[in-house]
């Protein structure tokens, strides 16, 4: 008999309808939840994440949501030290795990481990990093990235600062090129846990109704004064990592115009329209490329879902 834990994940594309699902299973008493979600962590974004509200949560308990704030930066490295000790907890209590989410970073980090040896992030370094782009712009920090590890530049672009602060901020600690401490490291496998895969994957046409429903009702429960809020609250600018979530960085862009009118407030909606596809068809592209290193069940509609889960866990 295996000693290895079981864990339960359940993926899908945004608006999927995998959150219910886990929520309906969670209702057996059996399992506790732990989301997936990279901007479920971000205190105070709830309407444009389509965050569980505060009765859901007491109804059904979400590990991993609102723990840190707008201003903070939360890695996928992290997101395993987490769930890695909630998995554990929750074996202890008894319980089941359930991983639910659309970050697919997340779980590809859990079910293949991380390199190993990698610094970890250093304050001092990064401070310099961001001074530099201050005083020559971000464009030349890329400059910089490239000279030193040209596999990194072809990867990333002007626009991702986070990663290119982070290549060279391994650089500098280390001299060497992350791309190739990254090639050249073992992978720390989570052999302790049995991996449990479901996938909804909603036909697009369907799955396109149902972003466009979400998005509909976001604005109409005052999605963009939760923007103005946030960057009431937190000073909030459009290199934060939370600002790259789909809708908040259209909300910011369009809110910090000194044109707010109607045209570029409907121009706004469509960019987020735009974006929340986007992110939806990149989830599809992480979800076969996962699909061919890892087995997972896939299913086309929600009563299907149900109807397998029901069977495998019932």
């Amino acid at each position: 008999m295996s000693n290895q834990l079981p864990v339960i994940n359940l993926m899908g594309p945004t608006a999927s309808g995998k959150t219910a699902l886990a929520c309906e299973l969670y209702e057996q008493g059996r399992f506790e939840l732990i989301s997936v979600d990279s901007a479920l962590v971000y205190q105070d974004m709830n309407i444009g994440t389509a965050k569980p509200t505060s009765e859901e949560q007491a109804r059904y308990p979400h590990h991993l949501i609102d723990i840190i704030t707008p201003l903070q930066v939360y890695s996928a490295a992290q997101f395993v030290e987490d769930a890695s000790r909630l998995i554990d907890a929750i074996h202890a209590r008894g319980k089941t795990p359930i991983l639910v989410g659309g970050t697919m970073l997340y779980f590809k980090a859990l079910l293949e481990g991380l390199s190993s040896n990698l610094p970890s992030a250093d304050s001092a370094v990064r401070a310099d990093i961001e001074a530099q782009a201050q005083q020559h712009g971000w464009e030349a920090v890329y400059a910089e990235l490239c000279q030193v590890d040209p596999l990194a530049g072809e990867k990333f672009k002007v626009s991702d600062k986070q990663r290119i602060m982070r290549a060279l901020e391994v650089f500098r600690l280390t001299g060497q090129p992350i791309t190739k401490l990254q090639a050249e490291q073992p992978k720390n496998q989570p052999y302790r846990y049995t991996f449990n895969n479901h996938a909804l994957l909603p036909d697009r046409v369907e799955l396109h109704g149902r972003i466009e429903s979400r998005l509909e009702n976001m604005w109409n429960i005052g999605f963009l004064n939760e923007v103005k809020f946030l960057i009431e609250k937190y000073d909030l600018s459009d290199d934060l990592p939370a600002m790259r979530s789909v809708g908040y960085r259209q909300a910011l862009e369009f809110i910090q115009k000194s044109d707010q009118s109607g045209e570029n407030y409907q121009e706004m909606r469509d960019k987020s329209l735009f974006a929340t596809r986007q992110l939806a068809k990149r989830q599809y592209t992480w979800l076969r490329s996962l699909q061919e290193s890892h087995h997972f069940k896939s299913y086309m509609t929600i009563t299907q879902a149900q109807q397998d889960l029901r069977n495998c866990y019932g």
